[in-house]
């Protein structure tokens, strides 16, 4: 087993680097990550967001040790997943991340009841004391009362409260949640998001939540934003304080530079300027200045810049 030493609270415990993950269908060869980067550090919340077809769900198989990428290299928690063993990467699932997914049925078995559940990755595991562990996530989750009962006993929002429990047994250093909102309503889809949001600041686990609801990426400190298999956005939000003493969240968006130079902007950046094939650039003192590909003049109100500092005045 290959491992990379990864450090404390604030190191990276996933990195991407120019992951590449093509499929073979018949003769067409499709291409769901082309050059993906990605760092994520530990006890980090983010949401992963794209549309169907982005190279979102590609990702998080990937990480989930489900996977195998075609090129480039992905390292959760040390491990370097393209050098595992068919044994190890088992015990990497088993240990290394808990997986959360939309289909409740692919989360419980319907015909245990809730507490075994939550034993049965320690008993594969062949871990001690599980039945205590076992009440203390269900504690947890706010799920102490339904313990003997059936996955279909319960409502839709407390069996992805039961998954999130089953998920958390063997104490993964990340949790990988795939749309898990996706069948709830909104109200209790905010209620089980909540409970991710506590688990990662008191337990302190890395939490990567898939999902195209924008609500719900809001409640996050950062949305990475997949598009065409590589990262075009990151949105970061912060709590800053006014003036007047009170606190707001302020959010804002980046695009992503890959270690490559490429960068996507934003598509609708792209519809408003016609950018098409080529586009003209001009490096400044603290930024560059990016506009359409036929000739204009300097001061042309098309031009867009990716500021990376404060414009000049002649630029305003």
């Amino acid at each position: 087993m290959t491992m990379i030493s990864i450090g404390a609270q604030g190191e990276d415990i996933v990195a991407c680097d120019n992951l590449v993950r093509i499929y073979s269908l018949a003769d067409v060869e499709v291409v769901a990550l082309q050059g993906l980067d990605l760092r994520i550090r530990v006890g980090e919340m983010v949401a992963i967001v794209g549309a169907s077809g982005s190279g979102k769900s590609t990702l998080l198989n990937i990480l989930g040790g489900l996977d195998t990428p075609t090129a480039g290299r992905v390292v959760v928690n040390g491990l370097d997943l393209a050098r595992l063993s068919g044994a190890e990467r088992a015990r990497y699932r088993r240990r290394t991340v808990g997986m959360v997914w939309q289909q409740t049925s692919r989360n419980l078995l319907p015909h245990i009841d809730v507490i075994s559940n939550v034993e049965l990755p320690m008993i594969l595991d062949c871990r001690p004391n599980r039945q205590q562990r076992a009440e203390d996530l269900l504690e947890l989750v706010g799920l102490s009362d339904r313990a003997q009962r059936k996955p279909h006993n319960l409502s839709g929002g407390e069996q992805q409260r039961v998954a999130i429990a089953v998920a958390l047994a063997n104490e993964p250093s990340v949790l990988l949640a795939d749309e898990p909102t996706g069948e709830l309503d909104s109200a209790t889809s905010a209620d089980v998001f909540e409970l991710l949001r506590r688990i990662n600041r008191e337990i302190g686990t890395t939490i990567v939540a898939v999902t195209h609801d924008p609500l719900v990426a809001e409640h996050v400190s950062r949305t990475v934003a997949i598009r065409d298999g590589r990262t075009s956005t990151e949105t970061v939000r912060r709590t800053e304080r006014s003036g007047a003493g009170d606190h707001r969240v302020v959010a804002e968006e980046f695009a992503v530079l890959d270690r490559a130079g490429r960068l996507q902007l934003p598509r609708a950046h792209i519809e408003k300027l016609a950018l098409s094939d080529r586009v003209r650039l001009r490096l400044e003192d603290d930024h560059v200045g990016v506009w359409p590909g036929e000739p204009t003049q300097a001061n042309d109100p098309t031009r867009t810049q990716l500021d990376q500092g404060d414009p000049g005045e002649g630029d305003r």
